[in-house]
């Protein structure tokens, strides 16, 4: 049992917390989260001429401010729960199972309302956002580069055309820096419309036939590739015997 001079000295504890918490949440104004959206409490009346980086620096403060929210209001809902529980006489009990807290407990932790086997702060939680299941980095299961044969629009290629009109890098953000602002964004120089780089650049009639080459810094680079690794394809160099297309070749055969 706790003494009548114990438990004065631990209510004049949470009365002073109490005052202190509520003065706290007064002068902040509650963090500026009463207020109707994000906008008022930064002075701003829109996000429409904002960088988008100080939009998320502003959203990073809003969580920060939600979550310190939530700690002060829990810290003052505890010290409320121990001030009643002395005016019903049961301050000093554990609420769960009925036993004695230890003195040692309640001078250390004078809002708590358990013993320490029983107290909800030792459950940690292991559930996850919903939303880490679809953006898993990078871009979560919409990611269909490593996927055999996939050419989708995927996560990925979204990314990319909206990163067209402009991130927050800068070029010196990047390994190989970009020559247009507009190409300043991860993976700017990937195929886009064509798998293959000679897709790029070569083209035939509807038949098959009729292959030609049309020169554009694609092919430069491309043959460029070639000669730096001394090979005549990209997959490597072809028989010596396969000096006639395919193509003609199964026409032979077929005659």
């Amino acid at each position: 049992m706790l003494s009548t001079e114990k438990l004065a000295g631990l209510r004049l504890q949470l009365l002073e917390e109490k005052s202190e918490l509520e003065a706290h949440l007064e002068q902040n104004d509650h963090l500026g989260l009463e207020r109707g959206h994000a906008h008022e409490s930064m002075g701003e009346l829109s996000s429409y001429d904002n960088h988008p980086a100080d939009e998320a620096t502003e959203l990073y403060e809003r969580e920060k401010d939600n979550a310190l929210l939530e700690h002060y209001k829990l810290e003052l809902y505890n010290v409320n729960q121990a001030l009643e529980a002395m005016e019903n006489g049961t301050y000093g009990k554990c609420a769960v199972c009925g036993k004695e807290i230890p003195l040692e407990r309640l001078e250390a932790l004078p809002n708590t309302t358990y013993c320490i086997e029983h107290s909800p702060d030792q459950v940690t939680s292991h559930k996850r956002p919903v939303e880490e299941g679809v953006l898993m980095p990078p871009f979560g299961k919409f990611d269909m580069d490593e996927k055999d044969e996939s050419v989708a629009f995927d996560a990925e290629d979204s990314w990319q055309t909206v990163a067209q009109w402009g991130t927050s890098d800068t070029p010196s953000d990047l390994a190989f820096p970009q020559d247009d602002y507009q190409d300043v964004y991860v993976e700017a120089d990937e195929n886009i419309g064509y798998v293959e780089d000679y897709e790029n650049f070569v083209g035939n009639d509807m038949y098959g036939k009729n292959i030609t080459v049309y020169p554009n810094p694609q092919h430069e680079k491309y043959e460029d590739s070639l000669d730096e690794e001394g090979i005549m394809t990209s997959f490597g160099d072809l028989p010596a015997y396969e000096h006639d297309p395919y193509v003609d070749r199964d026409d032979k055969q077929r005659n």
